[in-house]
């Protein structure tokens, strides 16, 4: 029994200018934009949030499945740079005529962002199925992906007897209209979004929390340096946040707390001790500059969520 992940698989490339877009971005000239920055520091990471989480969860021990599209040309690498870190890439289909998705970002010194997001293959990531998965599932993920991946793996998952669906729609939820969104989350056992992701929720589907929470089994919203909360009924309980040492790089550390929370789950943690340790891997991606850059061992891993869930584990 493993855990599939799916979503994207992409390549991040992020630069850094040396100063404030507001001094370069002239409000009144908006409607005639054309400036460039200077980025003198380039880094290209391996990212993707179906990848992210799926690398995350095989340093907790796991062995998890990702199920994704990527481009025939240009994967070469990044699949080199799973095989290293032991993460299967069974079901990572590759396309013709088809780049690997890729993040284009710049950041400025006050930590703004301006992002370009190149889909690539990863918008016919639906010609990967779960279908093809043939390995028995404990836990599904739909990550953000292609509109009609989401959709299909979300029904096919919630269809595949003894599997729980967990729905993470992430940046993908524009995407959906609130028709669209309530049939991702109808009948899911769990519903994960950031504080932000969950007001948009409402608003699509004009929905209220309560009636929301009532359409799929539990709610997590993550809150990012204030912890966490998980919705189900009509209990609400509050997960603390677990304090980074230093703040380096937030990039990432969504994914890493879904691998947390996914990991506890399948331990068959209560779903509050299972937050925490999902609070606990988005506290240490916080410390580190990529998605995909922790380089602690299982076992010490795993000294650290002692320390945090204490004799409870």
């Amino acid at each position: 029994m493993t855990i599939l992940c799916t979503g994207s698989v992409a390549v991040d490339h992020i630069m850094v200018h040396r100063g404030r877009f507001k001094d370069s971005i002239l409000p009144d000239n908006l409607h005639v934009l054309n400036v460039a920055f200077h980025v003198p520091e380039l880094r290209r990471s391996f990212g993707g949030t179906a990848a992210n989480i799926g690398f995350n969860l095989r340093l907790l021990g796991e062995a998890p499945l990702v199920l994704a599209t990527v481009g025939s040309d240009d994967f070469d690498a990044y699949a080199s740079w799973l095989d290293r870190h032991g993460v299967r890439r069974d079901h990572i289909v590759a396309l013709e005529g088809e780049a690997t998705a890729g993040a284009y970002i710049i950041t400025d010194l006050d930590d703004n962002q301006i992002t370009g997001f190149h889909p690539g293959a990863m918008d016919r990531a639906h010609e990967a199925p779960v279908s093809r998965v043939t390995e028995e599932i404990e836990i599904g993920i739909v990550s953000p992906n292609g509109k009609q991946a989401m959709i299909d793996h979300a029904e096919a998952l919630k269809a595949r007897a003894g599997v729980m669906t967990v729905i993470d729609p992430g940046q993908g939820i524009p995407l959906f209209e609130g028709h669209e969104l309530l049939a991702l989350l109808d009948g899911a056992d769990l519903y994960v979004v950031n504080d932000y992701e969950w007001t948009s929720t409402q608003e699509r589907t004009g929905l209220s929390e309560e009636v929301l929470t009532e359409r799929v089994g539990r709610v997590v919203v993550t809150l990012g340096e204030k912890g966490s909360r998980i919705r189900e009924g009509n209990d609400v309980t509050e997960i603390p946040p677990v304090p980074a040492r230093e703040i380096v790089d937030p990039t990432g550390c969504g994914d890493a707390y879904r691998a947390g929370l996914l990991h506890g789950i399948r331990r068959g943690l209560a779903i509050s001790q299972a937050a925490r340790i999902g609070s606990l891997m988005g506290s240490l991606m916080v410390e580190h500059a990529g998605t995909q850059s922790l380089e602690l061992t299982p076992a010490a891993l795993q000294g650290r969520i002692d320390e945090v869930l204490g004799a409870e584990v």
